[in-house]
């Protein structure tokens, strides 16, 4: 009887090892792979994680910024210094309050649209673009166009004069109880387009089948919209949520282009605050600071954010 070559298995030649010629090894294919990923690691590292640890790093010091000057660790003072800071917490409500009003603002209008233009209206590419220009126009080139609306003299108050309610003029942008919601209005005029063009994408992507049969058992449009469109476009409208959030949280180039995050801090968000304290007041230890809790409250409220839409998934 012959038996197989040692150096063959089943058909198969084999190497020193024993091991199947032409069959690596399991960390050979991942090793393998890390030449590939090993740039995108880096520049993820260096991009992200290092400047987060070098802000953890820097809000326990008490430093100008200046290379020339010495910082002095002061632990956790930096911290218990926002924590007592009334602006910082003013920052804060006006992030939470800004949120919750342009996000039911901006989802109302962007889905009446996406309805609407579900109905096929004439000119409906005219109507998209419309809705979707304020989107792409840079805040830094209508700003100004803002700011002269708005102004004590400017064409708001001067619309309202002309059709007889000059009782309600005022300086829109220097008054702190009105100020905020100008500021949300261009928000809401600038991002509604995005919204809807979102929610029209997910009304696309319904089963005319669906709508056919509402329609059939005497379902109107209302109750189609209410019962049927509005709880299949749960997942768009998570997307948006999250999304308004983290722009909530950022959100520095209209306040600090239109108002400067005034008057009397009556506009202030963490991203306008964390700019002042570091370009105006010098402080860059405590900026860092800022920019760690902003960054904790991004996490945490993308998080709870996620948690809550999948558990309305689930029911």
């Amino acid at each position: 009887m012959s038996t197989a070559p040692a150096h063959e298995t089943l058909g198969r030649p084999v190497n020193a090892t024993g091991r199947p010629r032409g069959r690596s090894s399991p960390l050979g294919s991942r090793l393998s792979g890390l030449p590939w990923i090993l740039p995108a690691i880096v520049l993820v590292i260096g991009l992200i994680y290092f400047p987060i640890g070098y802000l953890g790093y820097a809000s326990t010091l008490n430093w100008n910024g200046f290379i020339l000057s010495t910082p002095t660790s002061i632990g956790d003072a930096n911290y218990a210094k926002m924590f007592g800071d009334p602006v910082f917490w003013n920052a804060l409500w006006h992030t939470v309050f800004f949120y919750v009003i342009t996000f039911s603002v901006q989802t109302f209008i962007g889905f009446t649209f996406a309805a609407v233009m579900h109905s096929r209206i004439r000119l409906g590419n005219l109507y998209k673009a419309i809705v979707f220009v304020p989107v792409v126009l840079a805040p830094a080139t209508m700003a100004p166009v803002f700011r002269q609306i708005f102004d004590q003299f400017g064409q708001f108050n001067w619309l309202l004069s002309s059709i007889g309610l000059g009782s309600l003029t005022r300086p829109w942008l220097a008054d702190p109880t009105t100020a905020m919601p100008v500021i949300m209005f261009i928000t809401v005029w600038e991002w509604t387009g995005l919204t809807f063009v979102l929610y029209y994408a997910a009304m696309s992507q319904l089963s005319p089948e669906i709508l056919e049969a509402a329609r059939v058992d005497g379902a109107g449009n209302f109750r189609t919209l209410r019962s049927i469109v509005w709880p299949m476009c749960r997942g768009t409208t998570a997307a948006l949520a999250v999304l308004g959030l983290i722009g909530a949280l950022k959100t520095f180039d209209i306040p600090y282009l239109v108002t400067h995050g005034g008057p009397n801090h009556g506009t202030e968000f963490l991203g306008t605050y964390i700019y002042y304290t570091m370009a105006q007041g010098k402080h860059f230890g405590y900026a860092a600071t800022l920019a760690i809790a902003l960054l904790v409250l991004a996490v945490a409220g993308g998080v709870l954010l996620r948690i809550s839409t999948s558990r309305s998934d689930k029911e």
